[in-house]
Parts: structure tokens; C-alpha cells; sequence
């Protein structure tokens, strides 16, 4: 019984973990030219994250390497590069979804 309690509790925190590591908000972008890298404010430095612009589809990987937005009701802030690749650059803001990538390795720095 011991065993099952256990598996069932195991189960429960993973699909906890794995949907609190997707959102869907406004994304905007910053300038830092040429790299395909974002802000958040919580996940460590170093997380890899596909970004989704919901309007387009268009989805790319990213590198967490800085803190933000600050804004409320953005999640994300994407590179000026990671803007172009999601299509939305002339918007300036967008309707995305964020999900960490499996297996991504996730570095505190």
C-alpha cells in the first residue's frame, strides 16, 4: 500500500512540475542584438525555453540569461533576433506560450 501512495504521489508532483513549467502571456523584446536569448524573472540562468507566438505559430529556443519584464502581464522578454524569429518585432508585443524544454539543463548562476 506503502508503494502505491508513494508512485501516486510521485505521479501528482510530476505533472505539477511539468505544467508549472508552461505559461501564456505577452512577450516583448529588449535589444540585445544577435543573440537568441531572453529575460525571466524566475527561472535560473542558463534554461532553455521554446517560445511560441500564439498569432503565427512560429516557435524558437531560447537561453535564459537575464531578469524581467517588469512590466505587468508580460512572462517573457526575447532578444531583438528572437523577436525577428517569432515574427512580431513591428508589434513590439505578442501572445505567447513559454515551455521549459525537456531535458533542458538548468544552471544557477
Amino acid at each position: 500500500m506503502k508503494n502505491v501512495v508513494f508512485a501516486a504521489a510521485a505521479l501528482l508532483a510530476l505533472s505539477a512540475s511539468a505544467h508549472a513549467e508552461s505559461w501564456k502571456g505577452k512577450a516583448s523584446y529588449y535589444g540585445a542584438r544577435g543573440k537568441m536569448t531572453c529575460a525571466h524573472r524566475t527561472l535560473p540562468f542558463g534554461t532553455k525555453v521554446r517560445v511560441t507566438n500564439l498569432s503565427n505559430s512560429r516557435s524558437v529556443v531560447l537561453t535564459v540569461n537575464d531578469r524581467g519584464p517588469f512590466i505587468r502581464g508580460r512572462i517573457v522578454d526575447v532578444s531583438t533576433s528572437a523577436a525577428d524569429a517569432l515574427g512580431f518585432r513591428r508589434q513590439g508585443v505578442v501572445q505567447v506560450a513559454l515551455q521549459v524544454e525537456p531535458g533542458a539543463s538548468r544552471v544557477m548562476r
